[in-house]
């Protein structure tokens, strides 16, 4: 009777650890959500290029950065979403003013190109590692057969010893 005691809370504890697994992604991504209704200016900064000195606008002092600062505060307090704001911000400076390039067109290479590296990269690594372990395995077979004369001088010689 005890060891099921402890088997049920053993389940008891696993079904606790995912619930607040559960909770925790929940956590995660409610503010995900909220902040394309409701974004904040702190949240766009880091998103949004200065035209100016080519940095985030958090990163810049630029007059500038501080007017389109400005220009996003005005449209947040006038209740326009994240991606409305940064929609007027395109049209007015084009896609050179977000941060990340756009998911889409010929701006997805962007985001496709260094996963194709890294997996090209491990590919090349697998295949050299692969030929090299056979070039060994050749090659040692290839020393293991002796000459019989060699073999026999071999033995003699282990013989005196």
């Amino acid at each position: 009777m005890a060891t099921r005691g402890t088997e049920n809370a053993s389940i008891m504890l696993r079904l606790g650890g995912l619930v607040a697994l559960i909770a925790l992604a929940l956590a995660a991504a409610t503010p995900a959500f909220g902040s394309e209704k409701h974004p904040t200016l702190l949240e766009l900064e880091g998103e949004i290029m200065c035209p100016t000195c080519h940095t985030t606008l958090d990163q810049s002092n630029s007059l500038e950065a501080r007017r389109i600062e400005a220009f996003i505060s005005t449209r947040i307090r006038a209740g326009d979403r994240k991606s409305e704001i940064k929609a007027k911000l395109v049209a007015q400076f084009g896609t050179a003013i977000l941060a990340a390039p756009p998911r889409k067109g010929f701006d997805l290479i962007v985001w496709w190109l260094p996963i194709a590296g890294v997996l090209t990269g491990a590919l090349l690594l697998g295949v050299g590692a692969w030929r090299w372990s056979r070039v060994r395995a050749a090659t040692a077979a290839a020393a293991v057969a002796l000459d019989p004369d060699l073999e026999r001088l071999l033995d003699e010689e282990l013989a005196r010893f």
